[in-house]
């Protein structure tokens, strides 16, 4: 090729730059393409130029880019695959048309492995392995049914089809007979149990019924109420509370559950003492309680990841969806208050929150304000409050909830979200298990902050308003006149409802106070001082103060006050709320206040089904008993335990030893334990 001159005709102008060597004209196709090469040159040029032009302040990365690209395609050559890369192939697709099968033989080694293990563990010590041995024979259970229900749902419906069509022709008059059985249970039940355990119990029923009827007196549609789901609710309360607090097998396993949480909470220590020193323990609450509730949060969010949270909040919405009658929406917040917070829980049905009635709205509101999450539950252990006591009144508010809420606002409108429309609970946005362990600590700061700023503001806003009472109180000759004075006052009829002792319902009234107005952690705070004086023992009154209560009214106050219905929690509802479901900012305003008030009364009625339960005189010392004359009063004459103290007493007279160590028993004691046995005379002389 030559580069020759550019010749003009008549006819206009010849770009003959580019010829063959044998002089014939010009390809079109080549010229084509060659000019084409040239405008992408020249296009790559001016682009360069105009970088340069700019002071070589950049880099032009697009024609590096194109380099790149050119010299990556000239570097792929076709190349033959070795041997080993061969097998290695062949094994990935095996693997991968097999997927399946391999999962279920590496499950299935892993849990023989596992079975195995147990095994060898039950034959070494069955008693020592008998909590491992209970936990795996539940999850082999609930493995198999969630088997059996995602197979063969369709037949298993299909078997009880004609009992449920049965139960709904005869329901008419078949739900007369059972409320008939179960009134006629409740009172036989009342009366044995009166006549064994005393009278406080009664007040403890009345109690009850005083909040119900109180309830439906100021309901929204008193006409409307649908008793199912308030009968079913507190049915479900006695039964658990029947099952924790009345059978030995039942509070064994609280109690040992308790237990393992005490256990479990006291590894946050490690973190604390490692960032604050061996000293941490001097500043209690915020370098032991608090990093309780950072450990708390970091555990929940990792049982969140792997599904474990979701699994078992699906089974409890599920049991309360089929005996309350309540929807899954409702059902599954109320499960979900047991172990996370009021703000968190309904993130676990976000996507119908804009779908669901007014009533359902306010179900979801109130199973908040009833109930306290996990992650302050292990700081409320801390302080020294019975662990058992505070899981089963954290199980026991979950139907409760429901049925205040069902009570004081009922169901006028068309449930849209139904079980049969496949409701999906909100799974972890976390990728891996270090991630969701991370974001679980992180989400914590907020807590642990809004909890540390609350109480401080709190405690101060308190000290302000005792001082102010105090002075406003001396002007006419009362300065004892507090805060919790006034709140003991006002809340002191609905704690003596409960069943708590006449001479207790005060200070549990000011503790209810406490609890409303400010936050449950000061009202916990204020009633572990109290359970620390009565361990520790001492003046019951110091100046005319009483310094603690009765095991029975803590137990009691412990049911009371755990929840989060205050008006510190009422803003956070609706902040919250009104975040996640803007369409329902009007509905949830309106509702929020009435929603506190029933999560406050379920809380109320908790403490009632407790104070109903609660067994009392194994928890009161035989000497306790004796030495305060003012105790027969509280039990019948033929109280077994009171029966056995005077026994006791008798027999620890006649062989001249002290069976009560410090015991200090006065004249009416004698006379009253030689009444109740009919001694002879030489014994009460």
């Amino acid at each position: 090729m030559e580069l020759t001159e550019t010749k003009r005709d008549h006819s206009g102008v010849h770009n003959l730059a580019f010829q063959n060597d044998n002089g014939d004209g010009v390809d079109d196709t080549n010229l084509k393409s060659l000019g084409d090469n040239s405008q992408r040159i020249k296009n790559s040029q001016n682009k360069i130029t105009v970088h340069i032009n700019q002071g070589d302040e950049y880099i032009n990365i697009e024609s590096d880019l194109h380099e790149n690209k050119r010299a990556s395609i000239d570097d792929e050559q076709p190349r033959l695959k070795g041997r080993l890369e061969k097998r290695c192939d062949e094994v990935c697709e095996f693997c991968k048309k097999h997927k399946t099968r391999i999962h279920y033989g590496v499950y299935g080694i892993l849990m023989t492995a596992y079975l195995a293990a147990v095994i060898a563990a039950c034959s070494l010590n069955f008693q020592r392995a008998l909590p491992l041995f209970v936990i795996t024979v539940l999850a082999v259970f609930f493995i198999c049914w969630d088997f059996l229900i995602a197979k063969y749902e369709d037949r298993i419906s299909a078997f009880f089809s004609p009992g449920d069509r049965y139960l709904k022709k005869q329901w008419f008059w078949l739900k007369w007979v059972l409320c008939a059985a179960l009134i006629i249970t409740i009172i036989c039940w009342l009366i044995f149990d009166t006549a064994k355990r005393g009278s406080r119990q009664l007040i403890s029923f009345g109690g009850l019924v005083m909040y119900v009827l109180l309830m439906l007196v100021f309901s929204k549609y008193p006409t409307r109420v649908a008793w199912r789901p308030v009968f079913s609710g507190i049915g479900m309360q006695f039964i658990l509370g029947i099952l924790i607090l009345r059978t030995k097998v039942g509070f064994d396993i609280f109690n040992w559950l308790g237990i393992q949480i005490q256990t479990f909470l006291e590894y946050s220590d490690t973190g604390a003492k490692f960032v604050f020193g061996d000293k941490y323990t001097d500043h209690f609450f915020a370098f032991k309680v608090l990093p309780i509730v950072v450990f708390f949060s970091t555990v929940m969010s990792m049982l969140y990841h792997v599904g474990f949270m979701q699994w078992l909040v699906g089974k409890v919405g599920w049991i309360m969806h089929v005996f309350m009658g309540t929807t899954p929406v409702e059902s599954l917040v109320a499960a979900g208050n047991i172990f996370v917070g009021q703000t968190e829980c309904p993130l676990l049905v976000r996507p119908y929150l804009p779908y669901i009635t007014k009533s359902e709205l306010h179900a979801v509101m109130t199973a908040g304000f009833s109930t306290i999450a996990g992650s302050v539950l292990g700081a409320y252990i801390s302080f020294g409050v019975s662990s058992s006591h505070l899981l089963t009144a954290s199980v026991m508010s979950a139907p409760a909830s429901l049925a205040a809420s069902k009570l004081f606002w009922p169901e006028t409108e068309k449930p849209l979200v139904t079980l049969r429309s496949g409701i999906q609970m909100a799974k972890s946005e976390s990728k891996n298990l270090l991630e969701a362990a991370s974001q679980g600590a992180s989400t914590s700061i907020g807590l642990v902050a809004n909890i540390a700023v609350n109480v401080i503001s709190f405690l101060a806003l308190l000290s302000f308003l005792d001082s102010a009472l105090s002075w406003v109180g001396n002007l006419f000759d009362y300065p004892q006149l507090t805060f919790e004075n006034i709140c003991a006052y006002v809340f002191m009829p609905f704690s003596f409802m409960m069943g708590v002792d006449w001479e207790d319902s005060f200070i549990v009234g000011g503790l209810l106070g406490y609890k409303t107005f400010f936050n449950e952690f000061l009202a916990y705070e204020r009633l572990s001082k109290l359970i620390q004086n009565r361990e520790k023992g001492g003046s019951m009154y110091i100046n005319g103060v009483k310094q603690y209560m009765t095991v029975r009214s803590e137990v009691i106050a412990t049911y009371a006050l755990c929840g989060f219905a205050n008006f510190g929690s009422l803003g956070l509802v609706i902040g919250g709320l009104t975040s996640i479901a803007p369409s329902k900012k009007k509905e949830i305003a309106d509702g929020a206040f009435r929603a506190m008030i029933a999560g406050t009364v379920a809380c109320f009625m908790t403490a009632c089904v407790a104070g109903m339960l609660t067994v009392h005189g194994l928890e009161v010392p035989c000497h306790v008993l004796l030495g305060n004359a003012s105790s027969f009063t509280d039990f019948p004459a033929n109280s077994t335990e009171l029966v056995e103290c005077c026994q006791r007493l008798f027999t620890s007279a006649n062989h001249s030893k002290e069976i009560f160590p410090g015991g200090n028993y006065s004249l009416n004691s004698w006379k009253a334990c030689c009444q109740i046995l009919g001694q002879p005379p030489f014994h009460c002389t």
